[in-house]
């Protein structure tokens, strides 16, 4: 009978051992499983772990996007890969992680990400849940339509459905201040262009930025509405709390990106071409956070 019971004993320690082991993410895992030991905004575990985990759109060019060779550019990509070229050493130690407008402060919550470059504009909800960055980009809502139906103003769309990503600036606006729009509420930035381009909506409302760019690429859209509403700041964000990363973050902004003019550079780089010949860089470019 002793001998049983030492028996088994040593089969419960061998499993509870096993289990233990299990636990353990395997080699190569994905960096966005889990947060890395010592909090997500701890530069010294953002360090142990080689890699920063930074939160992205892959269909929201020319601000970040990704490419058919499944790389990601655009304009908050750039930013990116700098933070990881400072912190790291190599900009491409970053393990990009995708998800869609209305994930954004969930993945910062809940240690998905360490750092948030998804066109994340800054509102004071927002703000509440986030620790937002100092700016890089200067950002106002717009309406996209087919230029045979154009919405030139909110009057315009009475009696129309307009498409809008659920959790962004745009939905908050029309929810607020026109309740009697008809929202299409969509997940995905392509989702909003595809109800639009399939009749679904009679109209796309998003950052103003994106949709002009997106219009001169498709000939027969029209930004009808190019400003609406005040105007907003494009940020950085990450969890609250995580004021190692944030302050790193800025200081880089205020620092060595303003005396590079950086973003003024990164603009002509990633942005310029997709605008109308008459956008500047000063009419969407915020440099070394500072707002005016």
């Amino acid at each position: 009978m002793k001998k049983l019971l030492a028996l088994a004993l040593t089969l419960v320690l061998a499993a509870a051992l096993f289990g233990c082991a299990s636990s353990t993410p395997p080699a190569g895992a994905s960096a966005s499983a889990s947060a890395p030991a010592g909090g997500s905004g701890s530069l010294a575990a953002i360090k142990a772990a080689g890699t920063i985990r930074i939160g992205i759109f892959s269909d929201d060019a020319p601000f970040c996007y990704q490419d058919a060779d499944g790389s990601f550019k655009g304009y908050d990509v750039e930013l990116g890969k700098r933070v990881a070229k400072e912190l790291l050493g190599d900009e491409s130690k970053i393990t990009w992680v995708t998800m869609n407008p209305g994930d954004r402060v969930a993945y910062l919550q809940s240690d998905k990400v360490d750092l948030m470059l998804a066109d994340f504009t800054v509102t004071e909800e927002r703000a509440k849940s986030v620790d937002f960055t100092l700016p890089y980009e200067k950002v106002s809502i717009g309406v996209v339509s087919s230029e045979k139906a154009p919405i030139n103003s909110v009057d315009d769309l009475k009696g129309k459905t307009l498409a809008v990503n659920t959790g962004t600036t745009a939905d908050a606006y029309f929810t607020q201040n026109y309740p009697d729009v008809k929202l299409v509420k969509v997940d995905a930035i392509t989702d909003g262009y595809q109800a639009l381009t399939t009749g679904r909506a009679d109209a796309f409302a998003q950052d103003n930025t994106l949709l002009l760019s997106w219009a001169k690429q498709n000939p027969g859209y029209v930004v009808g509405i190019d400003e609406l509403g005040n105007k907003d700041y494009i940020a950085g964000a990450v969890k609250q709390g995580d004021t190692e990363l944030l302050n790193y973050v800025n200081d880089l902004i205020e620092g060595k990106l303003k005396d590079e003019q950086f973003f003024h550079k990164i603009y002509d780089t990633t942005l310029k071409d997709s605008f109308p010949e008459q956008f500047t860089a000063d009419q969407i470019v915020v440099e070394g956070g500072v707002t005016q």
